[in-house]
């Protein structure tokens, strides 16, 4: 495991502390395989109407903070969000989501981003919070991205997993997907899964169920951890940078003045032909092409690190 990512397992905790307030603004102001099987729960079926078909940032976003620095630009088909040395910028999704299929195309900050985080995760309210992450630390010149994955289940997270790409996140736009239904969630890469957290409530793991989450991202300053722990400082003639997203698309659950839009005991001509997630499973082939990803890519995993749980790892991390 490269030393630099070592400090990295403390990044949400330690914005708890340093940078909560920015997370808290972002909220009050403002994260090549064959198909999956699908299998139905029974005796639930579910019928889910589409959240977006054709993305239109306008439609289904706010910019929340960053005084102009988040724009919505070629007819609402991108969203982008810059950062300089006074401040940087987010924005949230309009509707509120209980389970569903999230993609969102990003093109990350170019060229040295040291110091830089983009933020693109869903997250309910409240003390005893949910939150499934997606964070891009930058990072100089030539060096790759780390891609910090996280899930928070009623307040609690610390299950950080790390990757490195297989591809420049910023030459082009890539898919970055959270699928989130009752049993698991699956965090993947342009279709290829890098990772996932099953619900494991049997065994006294709280699981992401009963709080509508939004979407929100940000682009903002994080030097004093994101690279090399903080040894890295962001390099301010570089500025103003840049991250950009298009083609946002929610196959999802909107939840609405308490009630959400999927209808539970559903017959199955009126379920939607997109519901299929709900109970969506990874197939032989998605699973190893997740093996291919953690033995390849993979640079920290929370499971394995003996100095942070000398009492022996979290108890998911023997049931996975």
């Amino acid at each position: 495991m490269p030393i630099s990512t070592i400090p990295l397992h403390h990044t949400k905790s330690s914005r708890k502390s340093s940078a909560l307030q920015k997370k808290k603004k972002n909220r009050k102001s403002k994260m090549s395989s064959s198909g999956f099987k699908f299998t139905l729960l029974v005796p639930l079926m579910v019928a889910c109407l589409m959240a977006s078909s054709a993305s239109n940032f306008h439609n289904d976003f706010d910019i929340t903070w960053g005084d102009g620095r988040g724009k919505i630009v070629n007819n609402g088909e991108v969203l982008t969000l810059s950062l300089d040395k006074a401040s940087g910028s987010g924005f949230q999704s309009k509707n509120e989501y209980l389970f569903g299929k999230i993609d969102m195309q990003l093109k990350l900050v170019p060229g040295n981003s040291a110091g830089t985080v983009t933020a693109y995760y869903l997250s309910s309210k409240g003390s005893t919070w949910d939150e499934i992450d997606f964070e891009f630390l930058g990072n100089l010149s030539g060096d790759p991205y780390i891609l910090h994955t996280n899930v928070f289940s009623q307040g609690k997270g610390n299950r950080e997993q790390q990757f490195y790409l297989w591809f420049d996140p910023t030459a082009d736009f890539h898919t970055y997907s959270i699928l989130w239904n009752p049993q698991r969630i699956i965090f993947s890469v342009d279709g290829t899964p890098i990772r996932e957290f099953k619900n494991m409530e049997s065994f006294g793991v709280p699981f992401p169920k009963n709080q509508p989450m939004r979407i929100y991202s940000s682009l903002w300053n994080a030097d004093d951890w994101a690279t090399r722990g903080g040894l890295v400082k962001t390099d301010w003639t570089q500025a103003p940078f840049t991250a950009s997203y298009r083609n946002f698309n929610a196959d999802a659950c909107v939840w609405s003045n308490g009630a959400s839009s999927c209808k539970s005991n559903a017959s199955p001509s009126s379920a939607s032909t997109n519901s299929a997630w709900f109970s969506q499973e990874m197939d032989s082939a998605k699973q190893q092409r997740l093996k291919w990803v953690q033995k390849n890519y993979m640079i920290y995993n929370y499971c394995n690190d003996a100095k942070r749980f000398p009492q022996g790892p979290p108890p998911e991390c023997n049931m996975s």
